[in-house]
């Protein structure tokens, strides 16, 4: 992971020079063959771990042959030989009895390969070292022009050879016709679509069908495909290009609502190769086991390169895991590549669970969810060891429960496991089921509110808190396409990305910048007060959708309450039915 350099380009340029005098003059021919480089096994430390670790990736990307690094100005002695070394005892690149150059000193030890080599190595990995990582967050809603979905425009606008495309819903016109003009300049765009999955089965006229139609491969895979995320002129082709394209991700779907409407985030990455290869090792892997859209327009499936481990430098302050992780692919003589859950595996749950338990100082939790049970068991437990550490939990409307609807899913619950008898798969099932844990965490004394905007959750109402996020001691972010549910981590495809703050301070802070706006909303104009008295003075219509508020369970549990005892239709079978045909209950 990239720390940072320990030492300058520029140094490290002067270094070489000062090392090695006759790099000038025998570049050409290159090293002896016993030369060394290491100075006594020091080459670590002199050459700092970004270049250590840049330098290894190259030698051992697999795309990367000789012939290569001898147009990289690496000797061709030099050059031959790690190539020869990688290759193993068949001398044939691409078999299983592949070696890969695990340190400087195996580096070190190939024949040919000394200073001059190494002088050559640095001059042609350097450049990715000198990449700066910068995030930008765009928080919905915003009007439109200042939204996620035209940063994404203007992105799509700006590609010049790719774009990697992995999104679960997608509406927006704009990202439509900037998505048209691309392909018309050559860009070459892949699109692993949820929706295809759906259109496949009346594909005219279908949204699949028009991407197709402009010249895009779309396509899709047998699980719940959640990422939302795009690789502007990222890696497909090249690992330098990790260095310099453009990675978005976050909770938002291209959607209007997710721009205008729904509380989102969007991360706009640069600079920052660890989490672009990762991502696209993630898009490539989906990519290799997608199946074909199949409407009118036929494509040539581009196979996805293959992005070892062994290439990616890793940086501490960023990290990401998927819920690919948690499945095997399995092929299906019928339906063709299928991913199928692993027993035992919780990727994502497992990663957040060790963030909590982690933390000492902060926990600020904003999700649209709460119904991963390791994750509210985690945060239960932090809570009660820790009474007086800032744990905050803020969901979504739709999250609330009464104590009387607890009382039903943990009997529900309790039977399930009393019906599994003996069988742990068939325990596990049972907690894994879309379990609310709003009601345990406030029993448990955890901090908890809701944005609540409407007494009967609908879709057709929801101004919804569709975040994903967590804020740990106010120095590490963890947000991305993750909801807290089982169904997340064991049905669907998601990402969980991290950013720290040691290189991304400003980052950090705008997303607890965002937490304090939200847990806070409604409390400076007093809404909450003045509802409450307006419907319990009983002389005006009943409002059943109303501004958002940050409300705890119980301000939520007086309102429902005020909202019954004035308004004697609300349990009417259409009231129930249709919630979103009732926003006032006129008395």
């Amino acid at each position: 992971m990239y720390i940072g350099r320990s030492i300058p380009y520029i140094c490290l340029a002067a270094m070489a020079l000062f090392l090695f005098p006759a790099c000038g003059e025998s570049a050409a021919e290159g090293d002896g063959e016993n030369a060394s480089f290491s100075q006594a096994g020091k080459a670590d430390t002199m050459y700092g771990d970004c270049m250590v670790g840049q330098v290894l990736a190259y030698a051992n990307d697999p795309y990367v042959t000789a012939e290569t690094m001898k147009s990289d100005g690496i000797n061709s002695r030099a050059a031959n030989n790690i190539e020869e070394y990688r290759a193993g005892a068949d001398d044939t690149l691409g078999t299983d009895d592949d070696l890969v150059v695990d340190s400087m000193d195996a580096l070190d030890a190939i024949s040919w390969v000394g200073p001059v080599t190494m002088g050559q190595l640095v001059t042609a990995t350097a450049h990715r070292c000198e990449a700066q990582p910068h995030v930008e967050v765009i928080f919905s809603p915003q009007p439109y022009e200042h939204s996620h979905l035209v940063k994404v425009q203007e992105l799509i606008s700006g590609a010049e050879a790719t774009l990697d495309i992995a999104m679960y819903s997608f509406s927006d016109h704009g990202i439509m016709a900037e998505l048209e003009k691309a392909v018309a300049r050559g860009v070459r765009v892949r699109f692993i679509f949820e929706k295809a999955n759906e259109d496949r089965k009346e594909p005219e006229g279908s949204k699949s069908a028009k991407l197709e139609s402009l010249g895009i491969d779309v396509r899709y895979i047998n699980k719940i495909m959640h990422h939302k995320y795009m690789l502007v002129d990222g890696p497909r082709d090249s690992i330098d290009a990790a260095y310099t394209g453009t990675l978005v991700t976050g909770s938002g779907n291209w959607s209007n609502s997710a721009g205008t409407v729904y509380d989102e985030n969007t991360a706009v990455v640069t600079g920052a190769g660890e989490l672009l290869l990762r991502f696209q090792q993630e898009f490539n892997h989906l990519w290799r086991n997608s199946r074909d859209f199949l409407f009118d327009y036929e494509f040539p499936w581009e196979l996805s390169r293959v992005i070892p481990d062994v290439v990616i430098v890793d940086d501490p302050h960023v990290d990401v895991v998927f819920t690919s992780d948690n499945f095997e692919v399995k092929m299906s003589n019928t339906y063709g590549p299928t991913f199928s859950v692993q027993s035992g595996r919780s990727t994502a749950s497992d990663k957040l669970v060790e963030l909590i338990d982690s933390a000492t100082e902060s926990i600020h939790v904003a999700s649209g969810h709460l119904r991963s049970r390791p994750v509210a068991l985690a945060l239960m437990a932090k809570a009660q060891a820790n009474p007086e550490m800032d744990i905050r939990v803020l969901l979504d409307n739709q999250e609330y429960i009464s104590s009387w609807y607890n009382g039903v899913q943990i009997q529900s619950l309790e039977q399930c496991v009393l019906d599994a008898g003996d069988s742990e798969s068939k325990v596990q099932k049972c907690h894994d089921k879309g379990f609310y844990y709003s009601y345990p965490l406030h029993e448990a004394g955890v901090p908890l509110r809701f944005k609540y905007y409407c007494y009967r959750w609908h879709y057709k109402l929801a101004l919804q808190m569709h975040h994903k996020y967590m804020v740990f001691d106010g120095r590490l972010v963890a947000s991305g396409s993750y909801n807290l549910s089982d169904n997340a981590e064991h049905n669907t495809m998601e990402n969980i990305a991290m950013y720290d703050a040691a290189s991304h301070p400003d980052m950090v802070a705008a997303f607890e910048g965002n937490f304090e706006k939200l847990w806070t909303m409604g409390e400076a104009d007093s809404l909450y007060e003045k509802l409450l008295m307006d419907i319990e003075s009983g002389q005006n219509a009943v409002p059943l959708v109303f501004t958002p508020m940050g409300l705890t369970w119980s301000e939520v549990s007086v309102l429902k309450k005020a909202i019954r005892d004035n308004c004697p239709y609300i349990d009417d079978f259409d009231f129930k039915k249709n919630p979103h045909k009732h926003k006032v209950c006129l008395p």
